[in-house]
């Protein structure tokens, strides 16, 4: 007859429990697939981090490709800015030219030619919005746009007004160019 281990064993493989030899070799084919799974994702990892290292790089060369195109705007910006107000100057260059080119004009004729050019020439800053600050008197007094030279006693105005303008100032663009020199009236 038989061992009662061997009895054991017998009983275990009809009741489907896996031997040992089984066991190993299942094992094995786990460690096989999982491996191959390991493997398949990193190749794929692998691929993603080729792809965004790539991207990256595209990214990084159209940064400094819009930089250096900034950069060349604002090159060109900075040679030609003065090149529409230069322009606009141009005819008061062309008016003082002629006038000075007659040399029998009268005082009329002179003063009736520069008027005309001063014209021009306001005409010319306007439209570079070079605009001029000149307050009339009693206007209340503002130290962004004006500069007082002295205060003098001013009696009926109101204290710190401007009593006289002695040089006009002009802003460009809403930022003072030169602040207008003004006499402001003494507080009481």
């Amino acid at each position: 007859m038989s061992d009662p281990q061997q009895s054991a064993q017998n009983s275990q493989m009809l009741q489907g429990e896996p031997s040992p030899e089984e066991l190993e070799a299942a094992q094995a084919a786990n460690e096989a697939d999982a491996l191959a799974a390991a493997q398949g994702e990193l190749a794929a990892l692998q691929a993603k981090n080729a792809e965004l290292a790539d991207q990256y790089l595209r990214a990084q060369a159209d940064v400094q490709n819009a930089r250096r195109r900034a950069d060349d705007e604002i090159t060109k910006a900075r040679k030609f800015a003065v090149e529409a107000f230069a322009e606009s100057l141009l005819p008061v260059t062309d008016s003082l030219e002629a006038g000075l080119a007659i040399k029998d004009a009268t005082p009329e004729q002179i003063r009736e030619g520069a008027e005309a050019t001063l014209r021009q020439l306001k005409s010319a800053l306007e439209r570079n919005k070079v605009i001029e600050v000149a307050p009339a008197a009693g206007t209340k007094f503002d130290p962004h746009q004006h500069q007082a030279i002295s205060v003098v006693p001013a009696p009926g105005q109101e204290p710190n007004t401007v009593v006289s303008v002695l040089q006009k100032g002009y802003t460009i663009n809403e930022r003072v160019l030169r602040p207008a020199l003004v006499t402001v009236s003494a507080p009481k």
